[in-house]
């Protein structure tokens, strides 16, 4: 029985999988794992270089007598998201992801794994170092930030690649074949303040909200599990109604893409109000619990004394931020009118700062509809435009519209029936996926999104399925032969 993820099946996916795990590679910070690819390319005599958009492509000649066949370019891409529990001490930027084995699962020792799309990348470093596969002329191309700004294929050049089709190594279910996908935009609300003095003979008290699930907010927001922020605001908004609570500073999320599972504030309130705050906060607490009984298990609301800040937001403004976040539409908006199954709008209120005069409010909003997502901008707009909020759009991108009449589709389709004797799911997801771009920048590319099974990616319940991998590379390995 294997004991280490190195000694798992097939070990030239997982031996790659543990190696990238060695290298910290959250998003936005990309030198050392940008530094790894390419020097593991050089050391596999694989030609590799870096674009001008911070991207890492390779390119692997066809297998002898396969060179009229067309081109494939294997897609990925080498950020992860940062996400780890409370008692974790990680340092995503220095220290590398612990992994473990539990039954038919590989996962990480309080962080995420990194598997999204960690997976992806070993896979195409498994094809590239392969010399006993059967292909056509490879291209790779590993894309930088797509966790966060997209920032690798928002800026990939129309003559980087040369390839026909593109397999996208980021979908989470084995035997599903993804030919479209939400297009996204992220939503800044924000604004500086000059802060006051707390009232003399006040006391300050930590209120912290954990336990909460978290999760991907695309792939998983459609499962009603609870957003920190949402319901940090709740018991805000009653401890300054009821206990004269004041508003210092508050801490929420620390991805647009993740689903907050923490929310930190700290109040300043009259001492003798200590006890009834202390009773709202156990009040909320049962109630978060009740409400999401069966989808958060371990919702906790604590409050405890803490120093005093220097300052703390004006009383006219901290009603109105209150408010707007307490308005602000979180979760989904819409579902597909003709596929009702499938998410079509949503928005995730990701993070939230507060504190020393400034305030940002960070929402990722994703549609597969054109038109819903500018009224989703515009519905967020108005809430934090009411509050004094200045509110600015970046990251945009399209969705990615389905061809159903994809030929590599279809190939994989059969090469998947015959291989299995089963068929796979052709499907639609409200995750943003980069082949809406690359899509824009190749019209003529033919795309589609696979990969082996993951559950719960942006938490640290993030894992990835042993039997998929498996069967994953043989599917993938009968793939680039058909083609």
């Amino acid at each position: 029985m294997a004991t280490s993820i190195k000694e798992l099946n097939p070990q030239i996916i997982w031996k790659n999988f543990y190696l990238l795990t060695q290298v910290p590679r959250p998003s936005g910070h990309l030198q050392k794992i940008q530094q790894f690819l390419l020097d593991w390319a050089k050391e596999h005599g694989i030609e590799a270089f870096k674009d001008g958009a911070e991207n890492i492509v390779m390119r692997k000649p066809a297998t002898p007598g396969m060179e009229d066949h067309k081109t494939a370019v294997l897609q990925a891409h080498m950020d992860m998201v940062p996400q780890k529990t409370d008692e974790s001490k990680h340092n995503f930027e220095t220290d590398p992801i612990e992994t473990y084995i539990d039954g038919d699962w590989v996962k990480a020792k309080g962080t995420t794994l990194g598997s999204d799309d960690g997976m992806g990348v070993a896979a195409i470093m498994a094809v590239m170092e392969s010399t006993d596969l059967q292909h056509g002329p490879l291209e790779a191309l590993i894309t930088a930030d797509e966790e966060s700004t997209m920032y690798g294929v928002n800026h990939l050049a129309a003559d980087t690649l040369k390839g026909d089709i593109l397999l996208n190594i980021d979908n989470e279910t084995m035997g599903e074949f993804v030919i479209g996908s939400a297009g996204g935009v992220n939503i800044s609300a924000t604004m500086q303040y000059k802060e006051v003095i707390p009232e003399e003979g006040d006391i300050a008290v930590k209120v912290a909200l954990k336990g909460l699930r978290g999760g991907h907010s695309g792939l998983e927001i459609n499962e009603g599990r609870a957003n920190a922020n949402k319901l940090m605001a709740r018991f805000v908004r009653q401890a300054i109604a009821d206990d004269e609570a004041r508003l210092c500073t508050w801490n929420g999320g620390n991805m647009r893409n993740a689903i907050p599972r923490t929310a930190n504030v700290v109040l300043s309130i009259p001492k003798e109000n200590l006890d009834d705050l202390k009773d709202l906060a156990q009040y909320c607490e049962k109630t978060f619990q009740d409400e999401f009984r069966g989808v958060e298990e371990g919702i906790s609301l604590t409050v405890e004394n803490t120093d005093m800040p220097a300052g703390q937001v004006p009383v006219e403004i901290q009603d109105n931020l209150v408010d707007a976040i307490m308005a602000c539409h979180d979760g989904v908006l819409r579902h597909i009118p003709s596929i009702p199954a499938v998410v079509e709008t949503s928005s995730n209120l990701g993070i939230i700062n507060i504190g020393a005069g400034e305030v940002s409010i960070l929402i990722l909003g994703r549609s597969s509809n054109e038109t819903m997502m500018e009224y989703l901008q515009e519905m967020q707009e108005c809430c934090f435009s009411m509050a004094g909020m200045k509110v600015e759009y970046g990251g945009q991108y399209g969705a990615w519209q389905p061809n159903f009449d994809s030929p590599i589709v279809a190939t994989m389709v059969k090469v998947y029936k015959e291989i299995f004797n089963e068929d796979a799911r052709v499907e639609v997801c409200h995750a943003g996926l980069e082949c809406s771009i690359i899509g824009g920048v190749y019209p003529k590319m033919d795309l589609v999104s696979f990969g082996p099974t993951l559950r719960s990616p942006h938490t640290p319940d993030e894992r990835c399925n042993i039997p998929s991998v498996a069967k994953f590379w043989e599917f993938l390995k009968a793939l680039l032969k058909a083609i």
